[in-house]
């Protein structure tokens, strides 16, 4: 594999720093950080790959490393080893060094001046903590009208699906909307294209393509080449809350566990009663070839849910140009809600977030084993725990936790009760069947789990 060795120089919010900053900041990347900071500098020199299998990445790049150079007018990056595939004539691609240094600010800085107390935080602390490194990271922009649509949706979609992303994110730039997704390939990429073609157009020249992603599936999911905004959160449950707190709306396209994890997230927190006048548009959109997928998921929601649950979202099938007539009415509602209640534009402090969504969840075999899915449940805790199941999976299906939790105890063992069963199962079958587990043409898929009878 051919590599090059090169320096890099500041870029972005770590541009200027005091002396003791720049001395934390080397401390931290030579202790107990580097290998977290080592990987996702990887990740992103990763960018545009079309894979989605951690282990082999690292083991194909075992010889790579990252060190900071300590210097008076900031901290400089020696890259080893790095793959050529970033470079250009030997310079490092613009886009690639930016996100280089999103991969310090968030992981080295963030971890020596936010996340350094090991207090247990109220849920209101965390709230605080997702905006103290959501305004860090420069995404917050308070003098902008609500703009940011949130596309949600997987990795590995066909490309029937993917060009209809395309044709979804065309239709939202030609109205001037921003875009924030996960940050990676298929559903994540398509949109922010589309839209670039759109914002050309149209003449915008301050678009924004935010990506959000946590330091357990950035490997997994490299950021894709349009992210001009890269900001990794600390854990899935921070993200998912960086993305209901910042998005205006949202948009699902097809996808697998990842993906139902997030619509459960954001029903889960709708349906309580707190949240009963807020307005957040979520529309469920893709072509005519994902209808049945987007009826399994409706059928699934409706049966464990309920139909507040349904209520919540629309499906639009085959029809970019009405998604994003839709979501452009919508978020001229939320834009008067807000003013009308003096709720910020740049993030939404209303919206109620119950303790159990933002706590995070370590889905060892014990922790995915004592989830108890019963419809006897309130319906906010059964969403949590069916999110936690969900994101037990993806962890299971990519990060390196979960790979190795599999690794030595077997697939996760899920129960749930009777009646449920069937959707839960049938539902995770459906994702296996259309390769929504893992990228097409990757090695064939092994479940990393079984679902079997709570009462048994």
């Amino acid at each position: 594999m051919h590599t090059i060795d090169a320096l890099i120089s500041p870029q972005g919010s770590l541009d200027i720093l005091t002396l003791d900053e720049i001395n934390q900041l080397h401390k931290s990347a030579s202790t107990g950080l580097h290998e977290l900071f080592r990987q996702c500098c990887l990740a992103v020199l990763n960018c545009g790959s079309e894979e989605d299998d951690i282990e082999a990445l690292l083991q194909r790049n075992e010889r790579f490393d990252v060190e900071i150079v300590p210097q008076t007018r900031g901290v400089l990056l020696q890259l080893n080893n790095a793959p050529k595939s970033a470079f250009v004539d030997g310079e490092v691609i613009l886009g690639i060094k930016e996100n280089l240094y999103s991969v310090l600010r968030d992981i080295i800085y963030i971890n020596n001046n936010l996340l350094n107390s090991e207090k247990v935080r109220t849920g209101t602390q965390l709230t605080d903590l997702v905006f103290q490194i959501l305004r860090h990271a420069q995404a917050l922009a308070p003098r902008r009208k609500p703009n940011i649509v949130v596309c949600w949706g997987g990795h590995s979609i066909n490309d029937i699906e993917y060009d209809y992303t395309k044709k979804v994110g065309y239709e939202l730039g030609l109205r001037g909307y921003d875009i924030c997704t996960g940050c990676g390939p298929g559903a994540m990429k398509g949109p922010m294209k589309g839209a670039h073609i759109a914002h050309a157009k149209q003449r915008c020249y301050d678009y924004r393509y935010i990506g959000i992603t946590e330091p357990g599936i950035i490997a997994a999911e490299s950021p894709n080449a349009m992210v001009n905004e890269l900001i990794i959160m600390p854990d899935i449950e921070k993200r998912l809350e960086a993305f209901v707190r910042l998005g205006h709306g949202f948009i699902v396209f097809p996808g697998g566990v990842g993906t139902a994890e997030e619509i459960l997230y954001l029903l889960g927190i709708l349906l309580h009663p707190n949240n009963a006048q807020l307005k957040v548009p979520l529309i469920f959109t893709g072509p005519t070839s994902s209808k049945a997928y987007f009826d399994q998921i409706d059928a699934f929601i409706g049966a464990t849910l309920g139909p507040k649950a349904q209520a919540k979202y629309q499906i639009i099938i085959q029809d970019p140009s009405a998604v994003a007539i839709a979501s452009k009415a919508q978020i001229n509602n939320v834009l008067e809600h807000r003013q009308k209640t003096g709720d910020a534009y740049h993030y939404n402090w209303q919206l109620h977030i119950e303790d159990d969504f933002q706590h995070p969840f370590i889905p060892t075999h014990d922790n995915m084993a004592n989830l108890i899915l019963d419809s006897s449940l309130s319906t906010a805790t059964l969403a949590s725990n069916l999110r936690k199941a969900m994101s037990g999976i993806v962890a299971g299906n990519v990060k390196t936790f979960g790979l190795e939790q599999i690794r030595l105890h077997g697939p996760y063992k899920l129960k749930a009760q009777t009646k449920m069963l069937d959707k839960l199962d049938v539902l995770l079958r459906s994702f296996v069947a259309q390769n929504r587990m893992k990228l097409p043409g990757s090695k064939a898929y092994q479940p990393c789990y079984t679902v079997s009878d709570l009462e048994t």
